[in-house]
């Protein structure tokens, strides 16, 4: 892995709330590819010290994936900050609270496959004719 360009990460205007694009290396097979995970940052942690992490989540195929990432991390390739939403906390975890209670809200107003049983009416009997002789 090649090393990582320190000044760069440190000046990386990071914060909860923003939308990022972290470029991980992952080596398979002797062959290194780089995956996108692009997410909400929740928190960071640590500053710009050494050991700062920060952590990011997404919704994939609808379950809620975090991953924490050191800020200095050979792995990571490049760090790309797509927006800047404004948030009033420096840590959102409140987020993974309300994207459930959303979904329980959405899901009390949809119709699930509930049947209900049709009454239907019962096959009049024939009369039978009178036979003639």
């Amino acid at each position: 892995m090649t090393p990582v360009a320190i000044a760069d990460r440190k000046n990386l205007p990071i914060r909860a709330g923003a939308t990022v694009k972290v470029h991980l290396k992952i080596e398979e097979k002797g062959k290194t590819r780089i995956q996108i995970f692009e997410g909400l940052v929740l928190a960071v942690k640590g500053g710009t010290s050494n050991g700062a992490m920060f952590t990011v989540r997404k919704v994939a195929s609808g379950v809620g994936m975090e991953k924490i990432f050191p800020l200095y991390s050979p792995a990571i390739d490049k760090i790309e900050i797509v927006k800047q939403s404004e948030v009033r906390r420096a840590k959102i975890y409140f987020i993974r609270d309300k994207v459930s209670r959303e979904v329980r809200r959405k899901m009390r107003h949809t119709k699930t496959g509930v049947t209900v049983p049709v009454q239907e009416e019962a096959p009049v009997a024939e009369e039978a004719a009178p036979a003639t002789e």
